[in-house]
């Protein structure tokens, strides 16, 4: 790394098909909203030749702009392909959104890749929400590197960040996290400022001037070697720290000169292994060059120290019964086993699905079993069924480049897969497996919907399901309580990009109404009611009384009844029917309309008449009954109540309760866990935590946690309640 003058730049190119796991390798692009990851793919596109000196994908197109939603937003939305060629190897590029609420492309992109380059701006450093993805791929063992961006601003200091790179992810072993290469700056600005014109490598020892637009390669002047002693030496001790050669930390202590290419081979062995994290430096060209400062050293260590495929783990499997099946380690003449780590749909040809084979290969045309794991709680269909292949293709971009196979390792976009989603595993139709699904995080924002119009609503059902399949984050609620069709989203910025896929996509326009809790009723105390249904209006009448009495039970007991009627007084045949009543009634509710629960109804007493007696007339004077039995006590409002647990950093423990207690919340304990942070769980009123996934990430500064479970529904505060039922008055 670093030795290289211009690392094959022949070689580069057109994606195609790789014929061997080996010559692939798979790095996802992980950092905050704003580091210029995806100036940072473009600028190694460039570099790597696959696009022309004007940014742009050789046969048209640019390499960003694949969702116009992007453009609008100017932001990235959804994870992104990017494969390039370089010195022979194939590079899948998988560009992540930076932003919070696509956490969930951030975890296919993460699943897909065999390795991460943390991209981090030297103006504006390293926020809580990267460290915890470091931390994530750190209890996965995945190999990882650093890439310091924004080196052109006026504050940027790539010393100062690689200092704050080796105390943010180094743990206990800064000495993990070095830099291999130093700046090289040109002369100072007007405002004082020199810009990073090229690089200095540490183990070379050896100059890459880019202020060309090409790099240069040179020998450093005598008085440059000095400054660079001190950075050098602690590199190579961090190296040798990592080395499988025991003996060769006490030769270099020794004073014996290690080969550069020694230290180089041990290098690459522990950036693949996952035990040592370089620094780098990259910036886009300039002036209309073709390659970007750093981009040249980034691919040669995505090429030559991250590993391949075959380096992975085999994933765990098993039949569609659940039977566990082993796997070679990325076998290309094995069992198929992909899965689809992304869904979208194209305007041109429908549902794309990216794809990663783990096993066998992959080839248009034929026939594939889709198993899928349901997700039946966030609106997902269950499906186990056999789907033909289309065409098979590598993106960039807006262009689709035709692919002949797919080997294990490799990546590639299957068009037409009609059922696959977003999580299901491809197998073959006569050995159908089952990959183990990832992580995915709930989503916590409620959203109300309801189509605009008639026409809205004859597409809302289709539009929402393909939502859904695209994306395993998003949950559809059908709430039998509420009437209410509810999108749970990660945040505000997932729900819009949510409604304008349904708007653009999809064809469908709705309207946001607010978010209903399923609040109850229930009695505070025991009361009596008398049902009297008597009518006479010729012919047949309508002739019922009854008796009833009304008491409380404990929360989730329902609405028992009871039937002590004694004498006949209410013939048996009619009894039934009194129940009935009593039961739509509290449907109803009897006080804001709201579900009555949680009682006890006792049948006393009651009268018939032989001939004007009848169901219909008996199901009314039960709920005429339990309508006069609740306007003789007080009703309670219940509301649901939530348990919640926030994982949340030391510093934000005291703002964090603070809030919960604000939010009529009672905090039930706290617990340290690792990483300084604190678990703290509390019950909260779910009606308090509608927008709780936005105020969170507000007063972490995004490095806040949550999960919610329903807990039991228990009466409201009576200031609370008279609010509520005073604005359901207004909106009746």
């Amino acid at each position: 790394m670093g030795d290289k003058a211009n690392a094959h730049p022949g070689a580069a190119g057109r994606a195609t098909a790789a014929d061997h796991p080996a010559s692939v390798r798979n790095v996802v692009l992980v950092g905050h909203s704003g580091s210029g990851k995806t100036t940072l793919v473009e600028a190694l596109a460039l570099t790597a030749g696959a696009v022309n000196r004007a940014g742009r994908v050789e046969d048209g197109g640019t390499v960003s702009d694949y969702d116009e939603i992007e453009h609008r937003q100017q932001r990235s939305v959804q994870l992104s392909l990017v494969p390039v060629e370089w010195d022979g190897i194939k590079v899948n590029l998988l560009d992540t959104p930076g932003y919070a609420d696509f956490v969930g492309e951030l975890r296919a992109g993460l699943r897909a890749a065999d390795a991460a380059l943390f991209v981090v701006s030297a103006s504006d450093g390293v926020d809580g929400s990267t460290r915890m993805v470091w931390e994530e791929c750190a209890a996965v063992g995945m190999p990882r590197a650093i890439v310091v961006t924004h080196l052109e601003a006026a504050r940027a200091d790539y010393e100062e960040m690689t200092r704050i790179c080796a105390e943010a992810f180094g743990g206990d072993d800064p000495d993990a996290v070095l830099p291999l290469y130093l700046p090289l700056h040109g002369p100072q600005g007007p405002d004082g400022h020199a810009p990073v014109t090229g690089l200095t490598g540490l183990l070379s020892q050896k100059l890459f001037d880019y202020a060309s637009g090409e790099r240069k390669e040179s020998e450093p002047g005598e008085d440059q070697l000095p400054e660079l002693e001190e950075a050098r030496n602690r590199l190579i001790e961090g190296i040798i720290a990592e080395s499988e050669d025991e003996t060769l930390m006490d030769r270099y202590l020794g004073g014996e000169q290690v080969d550069v290419k020694t230290l180089i081979e041990d290098l690459e062995r522990a950036v693949a292994r996952g035990t040592f994290f370089p620094v780098l430096a990259a910036a886009p060209a300039s002036d209309g060059g073709r390659q970007g400062l750093g981009t040249v050293e980034v691919l040669e260590l995505i090429t030559r120290g991250f590993p391949t495929p075959l380096e992975r783990e085999a994933p765990r499997v098993t039949t569609v019964d659940g039977k566990p099946r082993e796997l070679k380690v990325c076998d290309p003449d094995g069992p198929l086993v992909a899965e689809v780590v992304k869904t979208a749909s194209d305007p041109y040809v429908g549902r794309v699905s990216m794809v990663r084979v783990f096993s066998g290969t992959l080839r248009p045309d034929e026939t594939v079993h889709v198993s899928g794991h349901g997700l039946e709680d966030r609106g997902h269909e269950d499906h186990d069924v056999d789907e033909r292949i289309g065409a098979l293709s590598a993106p960039f971009g807006k262009q689709q480049r035709t692919l002949t196979h797919c080997i294990a390792g490799d990546l590639a976009c299957v068009a037409k897969l009609s059922r696959a989603e977003t999580g299901d595993t491809l197998s073959a139709k006569d050995d159908p497996l089952l990959m183990e699904p990832w992580q995915m995080p709930d989503p916590l924002l409620p959203l109300a919907i309801q189509a605009h119009s008639k026409a809205d609503e004859d597409k809302l059902s289709q539009g929402l399901s393909r939502l859904v399949a695209e994306d395993p984050t998003m949950r559809l609620e059908q709430n039998q309580a509420t009437h209410q069709v509810v999108l749970w989203a990660l945040g505000e910025a997932h729900a819009d990009v949510a409604l304008e896929r349904l708007r653009s996509r999809y064809g469908v326009q709705v309207d946001v109404v607010p978010h209903r809790v399923s609040l109850r009723e229930t009695f505070a105390s025991r009361s009596a009611g008398r049902g009297r249904h008597v009518k006479q209006s010729g012919g047949h009448g309508q002739y019922a009384i009854c008796e009833i009495e009304v008491e409380p039970l404990p929360g989730g007991s329902g609405i028992e009844f009871v039937d002590k009627v004694v004498g006949g007084a209410v013939p048996r045949q009619f009894i039934p029917s009194v129940e009935k009543g009593v039961r739509a009634q509290a449907a109803r509710g009897v006080a804001a309309g709201y579900p009555l629960v949680d009682i006890r109804v006792t049948l006393l007493d009651g009268k018939a008449h032989s001939v004007d007696s009848s169901d219909a007339a008996f199901q009314t004077a039960g709920a005429l009954a339990l309508r006069e039995a609740a306007a003789d006590v007080k009703i309670h409002l219940l509301e649901p109540v939530a348990e919640v647990a926030v994982l949340v950093g030391d510093d934000y423990v005291g703002a964090v309760m603070s809030d919960l207690s604000g939010r009529r919340g009672r905090v039930l304990g706290t617990e340290q866990t690792s990483g300084g942070r604190t678990l703290i769980k509390a019950e909260v009123p779910e009606i308090e935590i509608g927008r709780y996934a936005v105020d969170l990430r507000s007063l972490s500064h995004g490095t806040a946690r949550f999960s919610r479970s329903y807990a039991r529904h228990e009466p409201m505060p009576p200031q609370v309640a008279e609010r509520i039922r005073e604005e359901t008055r207004d909106a009746s």
